[in-house]
């Protein structure tokens, strides 16, 4: 009889001590590129490129590596936004610049970039604001590293990094 009484008790305080704590974050609040932040990054970097004499395709990235924008400047080659775009997408799954995943894969220190389709070749940064990676940014040709952190620079003043480390 005593049983019946306490088991209901007992079933509530082992639930409670099994449910989730509430305290814990269950959500959390991520920084997007927006679409007016994208075509801004497309400018800067096309007046950089335009300014040092370069012939440039951008193209930007979200956090998910969607597509926000993309340009080709006039001469550019036919393959560049495809360049771009690919550079921009090894930027992002490798969290660094495409000079650094490049790097590593020709010092053999890791081939994954190369069997994993990736296109480790210099030209693209992540983007990184907080600590945490919001897109990429791919520049198919010149100095595209130099003209996408000009971009980052100029569009962030100072808020975002191109390294997730």
């Amino acid at each position: 009889m005593r049983i019946r009484l306490f088991m209901p008790l007992l079933v509530v305080l082992v639930g409670v001590s099994f449910a989730p704590n509430a305290s814990a974050q269950m959500t959390r609040d991520i920084k997007i590129i927006s679409s007016a932040g994208a075509r801004a990054l497309v400018d800067a970097c096309s007046a950089w490129a335009a300014k040092n004499k370069q012939t440039v395709a951008i193209a930007v990235l979200d956090w998910g590596g969607n597509l926000i924008e993309s340009h080709a400047m006039e001469g550019a080659a036919a393959n560049a936004i495809d360049t771009a775009l690919l550079k921009a997408k090894s930027a992002l799954r490798w969290r660094r610049p495409t000079s650094e995943t490049n790097k590593m894969v020709r010092s053999g220190e890791n081939l994954a970039p190369t069997f994993m389709n990736d296109f480790p070749q210099p030209g693209a940064l992540p983007i990184v604001v907080n600590g945490q990676v919001i897109g990429a940014m791919g520049v198919s040709s010149g100095q595209g590293e130099q003209c996408a952190q000009a971009a980052i620079e100029a569009l962030f003043k100072g808020q975002a990094t191109s390294a997730a480390r």
